[in-house]
C-alpha cells in the first residue's frame, strides 16, 4: 500500500512540475529527439551501455535527429549540439553562457571551483590572475622541462625498440604528469622513474573512478552514487584526500620558501623566469578583488585543476597523434625531414624558437586533434532563453552538450573526415573562423593552456621521431568518449631505432 502512495505522490508532483514548466516543454517540442517516458525522460537509453556503446548511440542519434536535438534526463532538458552555427552563438557570448553544465559536478570534490568549474566574478578574477603564467617567457623556460622529461621517456621506451606492438599510453601519461607537476608546482615528481609513487597511483585511481561514473549514468548523481555505490564513494573520498594532502604540502613548503626569500631579499632561480613567475608563485602572491590573499584552498583548487587538465588532455593528444603518424609513413617522412632541417642533430635541445619552426608538425597535430579531440565534449548551462539562427528558441534552464568528436568528423563540415590529411591546415585560419574546428574551445572561456599544450606535444613527438621510426603494428584504437578521449584498448604501435 505504501508503495502505491509513494508512486501516486511522485506522479502528482511530476504533473505539477509539467504544468509549472509548460512553456519549457512546449519550446522543447520544436526540436527532434528520442521519445521520452514520463518522469524518467530518456534516461533509460543509457542503461547498461558501455562507454563505447554511448559513443555509438550519439553517432546514430546525430544521424537520425540532426545537428541539434533534445534529450530529457528526467526533468532536465539537455541539447546535444554538432552545429558550428550554434557553437558560434555560445562561444561569441562566452560571458553570457559562462557556467559549466552538471556534467562536471562529479569533479567538484577534487577540483573545487577553480578555473575549470567556476563562473561569474570568481572565474573572471582567477582567469586574470592565472593568464600571466602562460606568458611566452614562461613557456620558453617550460620547453627546457619538456625536453628533459622527453629524454627520460626515450630511455623508458628502449625496451620496446624491437618493433613489436605495445601500448604507449602509460609511458606518455607518466611523462605528462611529470611535466605538469614540475611546471605548475615547481617540483620533480619523478613519475617516470617511480611509477609506484602514492601521488601517481592516486591520480590513476581517481581518473578510473571518474571514468566509471561518466559511463554509468545514475552514478553522475551524487545522491544515487552515495546510496548505491557506497564502496566506490569511500574509495573516491580517500583518494581525493591523498591528492589534496599532497598538493597542500607542496603549497605550504613553497609558501615558507617565499617568506624566507622575501626576508633575505633573495629570488628563486626556478620560480623567477625572465621577470615572469610560474603558476604556483603567481597564486601565492596574488590577491582577490577585495584585496585579500588567496587561501591555501583557493590555490589548491587551481593547482589541482591545472594538473588534471594539463595531464590527461596532453596524454590523449600525444598518444593519438603518434598512432596516426605510425599509420601514415608519407606524413612521418615529411615530419622527420622537417625535424632534421630544424634541429640538425639528434641531440639538439628542443627550444621554444625551434619548436615554433616545426610548421608541418603543427599541421599534423592539428589534424590529429580534429580526428581525435582530447576533449570530445563540453557542457554549458543555458540560463536564459537563447534564440538560434533558424528562429527556434532554446528555453532557459537547459544545457548544451557540444559534441566536438562528432562535429569534427562531420563530412558536411570536413570532406573525407576520417582521412588523415594535415594539408587541411595549410592556411593558418583554415577552419577556426567557422567554429567547425575548436579543439581548445573558443571565446573568453577557451583553454588557457592551449600554447602550453601545443608546445608539449611538439616537443615530445619531435623528440620521439628523432630517435625512432613509428611502425604501424598492433590493434586499432577503440575511442571512448568521456570528458577526456581515451582508447578502450590503449594506443598501440611499434618502434624502430633510426640510424644516423
Amino acid at each position: 500500500m505504501m508503495l502505491y502512495i509513494v508512486l501516486l505522490m511522485i506522479t502528482i508532483l511530476y504533473f505539477l512540475y509539467r504544468l509549472k514548466n509548460a512553456r519549457k516543454y512546449r519550446l522543447a517540442k520544436q526540436f527532434t529527439g528520442p521519445t521520452e517516458v514520463p518522469i524518467l525522460g530518456n534516461t533509460l537509453i543509457f542503461k547498461k551501455r558501455t562507454p563505447k556503446e554511448v559513443l555509438t548511440y550519439f553517432q546514430n542519434a546525430s544521424d537520425e535527429y540532426g545537428s541539434i536535438y533534445r534529450i530529457w534526463m528526467g526533468t532536465r532538458l539537455a541539447f546535444v549540439v554538432t552545429d558550428p552555427k550554434v557553437c558560434e552563438i555560445v562561444f561569441s557570448n562566452s560571458t553570457k553562457f559562462l557556467e559549466k553544465s552538471s556534467l562536471y559536478d562529479f569533479l567538484v570534490p577534487w577540483l573545487g571551483t577553480g578555473l575549470l568549474l567556476s563562473a561569474g566574478q570568481k572565474w573572471h578574477s582567477r582567469r586574470k590572475i592565472i593568464t600571466p603564467a602562460f606568458h611566452f617567457k614562461i613557456l620558453e623556460e617550460f620547453c627546457v622541462i619538456f625536453d628533459a622529461q622527453s629524454e627520460i621517456l626515450l630511455n623508458n621506451l628502449k625496451k620496446h625498440e624491437h618493433g613489436d606492438a605495445f601500448d604507449v599510453t602509460n609511458y606518455i601519461s607518466l611523462m605528462a604528469l611529470d611535466v605538469v607537476c614540475e611546471t605548475a608546482m615547481g617540483i620533480k615528481l619523478n613519475a617516470q622513474t617511480d611509477a609506484e609513487s602514492s601521488y601517481v597511483k592516486a591520480v590513476h585511481e581517481l581518473t578510473r573512478i571518474i571514468s566509471t561514473r561518466l559511463a554509468t549514468i545514475w552514478q553522475r548523481n551524487d545522491f544515487l552514487f552515495n546510496l548505491f555505490a557506497r564502496e566506490m564513494r569511500i574509495k573516491q573520498d580517500a583518494v581525493i584526500k591523498r591528492l589534496h594532502l599532497f598538493t597542500k604540502n607542496i603549497i605550504n613548503r613553497r609558501r615558507a620558501q617565499l617568506i624566507q626569500e622575501l626576508e633575505s631579499n633573495e629570488k628563486s632561480d626556478r620560480m623567477e623566469l625572465g621577470g615572469k613567475q610560474a603558476l604556483l608563485d603567481i597564486l601565492l602572491q596574488s590577491t582577490t578583488v577585495d584585496g585579500k590573499s588567496l587561501s591555501n584552498e583557493d590555490i589548491r583548487e587551481e593547482v589541482d585543476t591545472f594538473t588534471f587538465e594539463g595531464h590527461d588532455t596532453t596524454t590523449s593528444g600525444i598518444c593519438f597523434t603518434l598512432y596516426l603518424i605510425s599509420r601514415h609513413p608519407d606524413v612521418q617522412n615529411k615530419i622527420f625531414a622537417e625535424i632534421q632541417d630544424v634541429f640538425g642533430s639528434k641531440t639538439e635541445k628542443a627550444t621554444y624558437r625551434k619548436l615554433q619552426d616545426l610548421k608541418y608538425l603543427d599541421m599534423v597535430i592539428k589534424e590529429a586533434l580534429r580526428i581525435f579531440p582530447p576533449v570530445p565534449i563540453i557542457g554549458r548551462k543555458i540560463e536564459e532563453d537563447l534564440q538560434l539562427h533558424d528562429g527556434r528558441i532554446v528555453p532557459a534552464n537547459s544545457t548544451f552538450t557540444i559534441n566536438f568528436f562528432l562535429m569534427f568528423r562531420d563530412p558536411k563540415l570536413h570532406p573525407n573526415p576520417l582521412q588523415f590529411n594535415p594539408d587541411r591546415f595549410m592556411s593558418d585560419n583554415a577552419m577556426d573562423s567557422f567554429f567547425s574546428y575548436t579543439p581548445f574551445s573558443a571565446g573568453s572561456r577557451n583553454c588557457i593552456g592551449q600554447k602550453f599544450a601545443m608546445l608539449e606535444l611538439k616537443s615530445s613527438i619531435s623528440k620521439i621521431l628523432r630517435s625512432y621510426e613509428l611502425l604501424p603494428v598492433g590493434e586499432e584504437p577503440i575511442p571512448v568518449m568521456e570528458l577526456i578521449l581515451r582508447s578502450e584498448n590503449g594506443v598501440q604501435l611499434g618502434l624502430k631505432p633510426r640510424l644516423y
